[in-house]
């Protein structure tokens, strides 16, 4: 999940204390980096960016029970750069005894966690906000590195910050109810943590998934065990260094680097874990949820994959829809669950939709990185370089007219750059309308009435996000409403989201919600609670 921002960090409009004083929660109408919409944070630049961190300033341990510490086994995995292609660090590669470890821990510092006032737990999620506010340029460079992410477009560390900041204020909505419905009894309900949380995030936004997983298991009381993708383990590393600064308790907050398996596997069917929250494929949230059932019936909270739709009526702003669907699709090289990959635009304004579209989506600078100038980075890896070629390939088979790109590209013969690729008029059962492409690739095709591009767009077994480009208010509450997605936006599209709305999907998008409030609620159990009262206790209350 991403969120727009109107934050001054990455603007540049206003002081950020007084932004932030007239509201904690934000939307994004921030553009993704595409033609004149690029601006770099003046925020990150404050300083300058220096050479990337050399290998020695790299953690590549595990953080277990308030301490770092080297696989068990002594097992570990190289980790190249996707730009140049050489190696930045051995990381450690947690083994099912590391893992059982991080759970016993975790299992271990719940009780005294749990016992906490939210106050109290509230002051250490406040102290973690500030520290990861002063190392913003170190996990800019570190996602730049480990993944690819240009940091003229990492506001990560802000978002998360805010995460941590608003829910050190939400443990107080724990609240549970009473009630006196019944005759002779007061009744009541308690919420209390669930217990030790699994959490096993994603590789294209790691600093926001920490924060996303790990904020509201603690202001609810929970534990963690958190595991970073083997894709890009440099900044949820560097984050531990500074929960231990921040002086939580050993235990509370464990992190782990390595595979699915073994760990990820570990976690899933541990019987001490009570959830597990995971964001990532749909192939491996259903993994996921079969080994959860299989063990103690955990449960789990799963954000997976989509294949979002954009429909532009004859009526919308046309620049500002392209420019806006161009950036979704941009958003981390393409890299982003919500990115709507299916635009519909209606015939009348085809040609013109399409001509801005390309305008603004072949514009980011491709290069380094780690170049403030940079606006597209390289792929994640060459994994995801060869499946995205490989979807290339399946366009080009089809029936649809390749646009645009349809290749990889270079930066001074490096990195594994995909040329941003959109295919007009393509069949609605070609894969790449159907499957998740996961790069800088859509499909543009066009539609007569609003029967017709509702059913085209509710054709997929995901249902994320979808998004609605009209200036009839009527039309646009249709299509809301027709939309078989967990998030709708209005004159807006993906990433565009309020922290404080819930997130995640319909279908095979996912189950359960993230967000303010939302999240709390994930990681909470309902207790009833009966109390029977003498037949005398309420005489002269006016109650029978």
């Amino acid at each position: 999940m991403y969120y727009r921002s109107s934050m001054p960090y990455l603007l540049g409009a206003r002081k950020a204390d007084a932004q932030r004083s007239k509201s904690p929660l934000f939307t994004f109408p921030y553009h993704f980096p595409s033609a004149s919409h690029f601006k770099p944070s003046p925020y990150l630049f404050s300083v300058k960016m220096g050479f990337p961190i050399p290998p020695e300033k790299i953690e590549f341990r595990h953080y277990i029970n308030g301490e770092f510490c080297e696989s068990s086994d002594k097992g570990s995995f190289e980790l190249k750069s996707p730009y140049s292609h050489e190696k930045i660090a051995d990381i450690c590669e947690a083994s099912v005894d590391d893992t059982n470890r991080a759970v016993a821990a975790a299992k271990a510092a719940f009780p005294a966690w749990a016992a906490q006032s939210p106050a109290e737990r509230g002051a250490l999620l406040k102290q973690l906000a500030a520290r990861i506010r002063t190392i913003h340029n170190e996990l800019a460079q570190l996602n730049a590195m480990d993944m690819g992410r240009p940091v003229s477009t990492y506001f990560d560390p802000i978002s998360a910050a805010m995460l941590f900041e608003n829910y050190a204020e939400a443990g107080y909505e724990a609240k549970g109810t009473t009630s006196l419905n019944t005759p002779g009894f007061v009744n009541m309900t308690f919420r209390q943590p669930i217990g030790p949380v699994a959490a096993i995030i994603p590789w294209n936004i790691p600093t926001i998934s920490f924060a996303l997983k790990v904020a509201p298991a603690l202001a609810a009381g929970c534990t963690i065990v958190l595991k970073s993708s083997e894709k890009a383990p440099l900044t949820p590393a560097r984050l531990a260094h500074e929960v231990h600064a921040a002086g939580f308790p050993p235990g509370v907050i464990n992190v782990l680097s390595g595979h699915g398996t073994p760990s990820g596997a570990t976690l899933a069917s541990h019987m001490d874990i009570r959830m597990v929250n995971f964001t990532g494929s749909t192939s491996t949230g259903r993994k996921i949820q079969a080994a959860a059932t299989s063990s103690n019936l955990k449960k789990v909270v799963l954000e997976l994959g989509g294949k979002s739709p954009a429909i532009i009526f004859e009526d919308a702003n046309i620049e500002k829809a392209a420019q806006e669907t161009s950036d979704s699709v941009h958003t981390v090289m393409g890299q982003a669950c919500t990115a709507n990959s299916r635009i519909y635009v209606q015939e009348s304004i085809a040609d013109r939709f399409k001509t801005a579209f390309l305008k603004a989506f072949t514009a980011p600078i491709k290069g380094d990185p780690l170049d403030p100038k940079t606006q597209q980075g390289p792929q994640a890896d060459g994994l995801q370089y060869e499946r995205i070629k490989s979807y290339i390939k399946a366009g080009t088979e089809g029936s649809g007219k390749l646009e645009t790109g349809g290749k990889p590209a270079q930066v001074d013969g490096k990195g594994y750059f995909i040329e941003p690729t959109l295919f007009s008029n393509v069949d609605e059962n070609n894969k790449t309308q159907i499957e998740e492409v996961f790069g800088p690739f859509a499909n543009l095709n066009t539609f007569k009435t609003e029967e017709e591009v509702m059913k085209k767009a509710n054709n997929t077994e995901y249902g994320l996000y979808a998004s609605v480009y009209t200036k009839d208010i009527n039309r646009a509450m249709r299509v809301a409403k027709a939309f078989e997605s967990g998030a709708v936006g209005i004159n807006c599209t993906s990433p565009s989201m309020g922290m404080d709305m819930p997130f995640g999907g319909w279908k095979s998008s996912g189950q359960g919600r993230e967000g303010f409030g939302y999240s709390l609620d994930e990681h909470l159990e309902i207790k009833t609670v009966l109390i029977k009262i003498e037949d005398d206790a309420f005489a002269g209350w006016g109650v029978e």
